[in-house]
């Protein structure tokens, strides 16, 4: 029988080990989703609602262990994972308390006795969610879409598997009926056949953009939707105008929030000149103050990567980034010893065409680079495939604001790190994908908008 193991970051020792499902029985558990979809989108807005309280209230209830599972599946620091398993339950209120307005008829005036847009669900939505946020990026898909009266599948990172389980369970706990909310263990190599599975009407997928690629081609050939989350290099412009104090606190947290494995974490810092030395004497301080170690010790600032390969992967880009001429001022060197850690990094002297520019750095690297002026600025941040987040540090609001507004970002924040919310749409543009998450953006991408025209 074939399986997926678990295994702990930090110490590289094993946790648990899941078998795997058959192409078969992800077909037989597909087929009971659809069945499930059949009811399920008879219930009323007042059973959902019920429901999906219960399910947050399991999140507040379990956050020790939650997050304690998410920390040693991926190495989390334990206190981000708390905050990650309070978010959870943050967007299962929000869509209880919001639900029917977000989907209430659309009345439109014609020339008809009544004419009015309606939403309704669609069937079985499919997503693949990766591994750094194993709880709130399912959740944030699996909410609205059983919200809606779809029900869901889930493929997630094998590396999480026990998280996933956690949630299917706590679908059940709440009173969902079985098969709302259903994880599928399977290979990667059996995904084109779920994905062509004529019950699966949608697919969503947070990841990176070569599996976005891979997906999207699938589900396009069948003529599914598809919503697509994929990587981002976000850019942060400091404006010479910028507290300097703040500035640095945020391009530390924003680097090593998550142990660097952010897809809007800040990773490219571009610096006016007038500031650009200040800026990378302070950030380096904090850089090398922040404490590196086991992510369960409430003291530590950052820990392991989620894998020893991804770590030897960003490392190599290291390399070749200072091989091409960039310049390291911190970190930059793979420990001794076990675990998957690597050591809060700065990269600076960048320009495009090198790796530390070009490609998204997901760890604990930070890319600093030199701008003249504003309007140099936002065409190195706009210099880049990737169009997820981006901000603006400046003690100009209404500066900030103009020069957010020209960034190429489905997100950009002025004087504070992107961040989703479940009262915003969020997503990303260019090579960082397609479609919105959360909202009444997010929730209405699957859904049959329907027109009903009565004469």
């Amino acid at each position: 029988m074939e399986t997926t193991t678990s295994i702990n970051p930090a110490t590289e020792k094993e946790i648990a080990s899941y078998a795997r499902i058959s192409a078969k029985e992800a077909e037989k558990k597909i087929a009971k989703a659809h069945k499930s979809y059949l009811n399920w989108k008879q219930t009323s807005f007042e059973e959902r609602k019920k429901l999906m309280r219960n399910l947050a209230a399991i999140f507040q209830k379990n956050k020790e262990k939650y997050a304690q599972l998410a920390t040693e599946e991926m190495g989390k620091i334990i206190e981000q994972s708390r905050s990650e398993i309070e978010k959870c339950a943050k967007i299962c209120n929000y869509y209880a308390d919001h639900i029917e307005e977000l989907l209430a008829d659309e009345i439109i005036e014609t020339e008809a006795k009544k004419s009015y847009v309606t939403f309704q669900p669609l069937g079985v939505t499919l997503a693949v969610m990766p591994w750094n946020f194993p709880f709130y990026q399912v959740i944030r898909f699996a909410a609205p879409a059983v919200m809606t009266g779809n029900t869901g599948v889930l493929k997630h990172a094998s590396n999480v598997q026990g998280c996933a389980f956690a949630l299917e369970e706590a679908f059940i706990e709440a009173g969902f009926p079985r098969g709302v909310f259903t994880n599928l263990n399977i290979s990667s190599k059996n995904m084109e056949a779920v994905i062509k599975n004529p019950n699966i009407v949608s697919v969503t997928l947070t990841g990176s953009e070569p599996a976005g690629r891979s997906v999207a081609k699938i589900a396009g050939n069948k003529l599914k939707k598809t919503v697509l989350e994929l990587g981002g290099s976000d850019a942060y412009i400091i404006c010479e105008d910028a507290d300097l104090e703040k500035a640095t606190d945020l391009a530390t947290f924003g680097r090593l929030q998550n142990n660097g494995q952010t897809c809007i974490a800040a990773k490219r810092f571009i610096v006016l000149e007038s500031i650009y030395d200040d800026f990378i004497e302070q950030f380096t301080k904090k850089m090398a103050n922040a404490k590196m170690g086991e992510p369960t010790d409430e003291e530590v600032y950052y820990g392991p990567m989620a894998r020893v390969d991804l770590r030897n992967e960003l490392h190599k880009q290291v390399e070749k980034t200072i091989s091409q001429g960039g310049t390291l001022i911190l970190g930059g060197k793979i420990p001794e010893g076990k675990g998957a850690y690597y050591p809060a990094t700065i990269l600076s002297d960048l320009t495009p065409g090198m790796v530390g520019f070009d490609e998204e750095l997901f760890g604990p690297v930070a890319s600093v680079i030199k701008a003249k002026d504003d309007k140099e600025a936002i065409a190195l941040a706009n210099n880049s495939s990737f169009g997820l987040g981006s901000g603006v540090i400046t003690g100009d609001i209404k500066r900030g604001e103009k020069i957010a507004l020209q960034l190429e970002a489905g997100n950009s924040f002025v004087n504070k790190l992107v961040v989703s919310d479940p009262r915003l749409p969020f997503g990303g543009i260019k090579n960082s994908g397609y479609g919105r998450e959360l909202s009444s953006f997010g929730i209405k991408e699957f859904v049959n908008t329907k027109t009903i025209w009565i004469d």
